[in-house]
């Protein structure tokens, strides 16, 4: 692919009113949530419940693209349709997560670094065989005290900027996803500063990123980036408000991201799912951006359907609604019109 196939993949990614469902969730996250609502995580039911998702009517005009998991991209839906062929003949692009998970970082206590480099370039030549047109992976940034370390930024931006050049290389759009974590009892402020606050030297997450994306060549008209929105931790006192939320969040992108990049691709990191459609209405509200304002999310998008399926075959239609109603309120939240009216 080249670069102006990059581009155009990335931008149609990101068009109006449309965004990406996230369903990468590896074995060991996707088991939690079938706890929650106790139905036992096999092959087969894995299966059962991405073939909701990814069949469920008129899904198409809310989602451009879906991240899939190793296993999942091997999967046929259950009219045995392999699922990438199933989503493309829908217009849904199909994706897949290539990192291998986020380790403790040896001599940093309580911060991680992405693994999955080793065999990177060969793996991403089977996925672009068996259908995927995008990449992700996930870098994780943990706020404390005395950390993030500059260490752990830096180590973290350059693996991401080396999966990204591997990416391309293959064909295939990166997304480029650092997130600075919701836990702890950070203040927003704080969230803001680690996020991207040029002047403490620990505190540069987007900058890293985009140093190192440069330092590595990678095209950025081809490329989306994924990330946080910047928060309050989920364990302080004050949680900032939706108009602080949006107002911080939009700062910290007018000051670190490069025009090139076609789209922001949120996640959305811990929020609910309805508070996640509120943060990304209220920033399309505010104006217009040279990079499209989206979103990635998995579990904002997927928690009720997932509720509301329980596993049950007869469920299958209500989830599917349940999945079609929270994918059109956030496509609403694209063109900043979404009201809790719609709920």
């Amino acid at each position: 692919m080249n670069r102006s196939e990059l581009a155009a993949t990335a931008r149609a990614l990101a068009p109006k009113g449309k965004g990406i469902l996230a369903a990468d969730e590896s074995t060991g996250t996707i088991q939690k949530r079938f706890e929650s609502i106790q139905v036992a995580s096999t092959e087969d039911t894995r299966r059962t419940y991405r073939d909701l998702l990814f069949t469920t009517p008129g899904v198409d005009e809310f989602i451009s693209g879906v991240i899939l998991f190793d296993e999942t991209i091997r999967q046929k839906a259950l009219d045995g349709t392999p699922f990438p062929e199933l989503l493309d003949k829908r217009g849904i692009i199909p994706g897949i997560k290539v990192d291998t998970g986020a380790k403790d970082m040896a001599g940093f206590p309580g911060e991680k670094i992405t693994e999955g480099l080793d065999g990177l370039r060969e793996r991403l030549a089977e996925y672009r065989r068996l259908g995927a047109r995008f990449a992700k992976w996930r870098a994780v940034i943990t706020i404390g005290k005395e950390i993030p370390s500059r260490a752990c930024l830096e180590a973290n931006a350059h693996a991401l900027a080396c999966y990204a050049a591997l990416c391309q290389e293959a064909g295939l759009v990166p997304i480029v996803e650092p997130e600075v974590l919701m836990d702890g009892n950070h203040s927003i402020e704080r969230c803001e500063e680690v996020t991207v606050d040029r002047r403490s030297i620990k505190a540069v997450t987007l900058h890293h990123t985009y140093y190192q994306l440069h330092e590595h060549r990678v095209y950025l008209d081809g490329t989306l980036l994924k990330p946080n929105m910047v928060l309050s931790g989920k364990d302080c006192p004050r949680q900032a408000g939706v108009a602080e939320v949006a107002e911080a969040t939009v700062r910290c992108l007018k000051a670190t991201v490069p025009v090139a990049v076609p789209g922001i691709v949120f996640l959305s990191g811990g929020q609910s799912a309805v508070m996640a459609t509120e943060h990304l209405n209220a920033m399309n509200a505010m104006g217009t951006y040279p990079w499209e304002l989206s979103y990635s999310y998995g579990r904002a998008l997927q928690d009720p359907p997932l509720k509301t399926w329980k596993g049950k075959p007869e469920n299958v239609p209500a989830a599917q609604r349940a999945f079609y109603h929270r994918s059109s309120c956030n496509s609403a939240a694209r063109y900043g019109k979404y009201n809790k009216a719609m709920e």
